[in-house]
């Protein structure tokens, strides 16, 4: 997918802006370098999986996942939020319905339950296109769900974040909650993919 604003952009564009701070002594380079690590090194698809993965073995965890995704993942030790907090809203796929999560503003997403968004989830084909075609968009993912299934496409805000937890693949019988956590993907999480 492509779009107006490439990853080569908007990389200017920040650096561009990374530059003006140093210059008027807002932020030391160095400062900014260590606040980005620190704040990316708990971002992790494996932190979503394993929410996931209690959500599948425990259905009181579940339900409340369900009713409060944010005191949910904070009962796991992790946060839906990033610089701010934000709520965290968990939608669940069934056999008749399935999620998919998007930004069409920006770009907004609980990098700590997903770690860094992948670049097609910034690109301004996904953004746009999924909101008024997303049985299309999801083909080329290679998902093809049965035009029984509703599809519901959720906007995240810099208020509230999204994330999909996907239908527990019938396979998985018997599988302890770390095996489950393995099998499910960032794509998962947004909806662009089943497990």
């Amino acid at each position: 997918m492509s779009g107006t604003h490439t990853d080569a952009t908007i990389s200017r564009q920040v650096r561009r802006l990374e530059t003006l701070l140093e210059e008027r002594g807002i932020v030391v380079g160095a400062a900014l370098d260590e606040m980005l690590d620190a704040f990316l090194a708990g971002a992790s698809p494996v932190n979503g999986a394993r929410v996931v993965a209690r959500a599948w073995t425990d259905p009181a965890y579940k339900e409340r996942l369900l009713a409060d995704g944010t005191a949910a993942v904070t009962e796991l030790g992790y946060s839906a939020g990033g610089v701010q907090p934000q709520r965290l809203r968990v939608v669940e796929n069934t056999e008749d319905a399935h999620n998919v999560v998007v930004c069409t503003l920006c770009s907004c997403y609980p990098v700590r339950l997903l770690g860094p968004s992948p670049s097609w989830y910034k690109s301004e084909a996904y953004r746009s296109r999924v909101v008024r075609e997303p049985r299309a968009v999801l083909a080329e993912f290679g998902l093809r769900l049965p035009d029984s299934t509703d599809v519901t496409v959720w906007d995240s805000s810099a208020e509230t974040r999204y994330l999909v937890l996907p239908r527990r693949p019938a396979d998985t019988a018997g599988l302890t909650e770390d095996e489950l956590a393995a099998r499910v993907t960032r794509n998962g999480l947004i909806g662009t993919a089943a497990l």
